[in-house]
């Protein structure tokens, strides 16, 4: 399955103002960078992989619609996923979107 341009440019609209902001093909998504950091994707699974604090990460999956990424079988503490049907109003994509920005903006930049 490929991204969702429509979901990819509902993001890159929220987000085209952001400083060091960078896009990038990544495992058959589209990523959204920020200082190198990755943030937020539109999912090749479909949906969002979102980036946020690992410390936030239990309350996150126990509180809102979102789970655990999972890759080769383990859960990826500190990324998670958020179905599309859970972002179509534009209140819940910019929840998300701010949450993994201001989490990329907090990390060093990568070089």
């Amino acid at each position: 399955m490929a991204y969702d341009g429509e979901l990819a440019d509902r993001i890159r609209e929220l987000i085209a103002d952001e400083p060091g902001l960078a896009e990038k093909k990544m495992f058959g998504g589209l990523a959204f960078l920020i200082g190198g950091n990755m943030a937020i994707a539109a999912s090749g699974e479909g949906g969002l992989l979102v980036r946020v604090d690992p410390d936030e990460w239990d309350s996150l999956v126990e509180t809102t619609k979102a789970y655990a990424m999972e890759m080769r079988g383990r859960q990826m503490r500190g990324w998670l996923r958020v179905d599309a049907e859970d972002v179509r109003m534009k209140r819940e994509l910019t929840g998300w979107v701010e949450r993994a920005t201001a989490y990329a903006r907090s990390l060093p930049p990568k070089r």
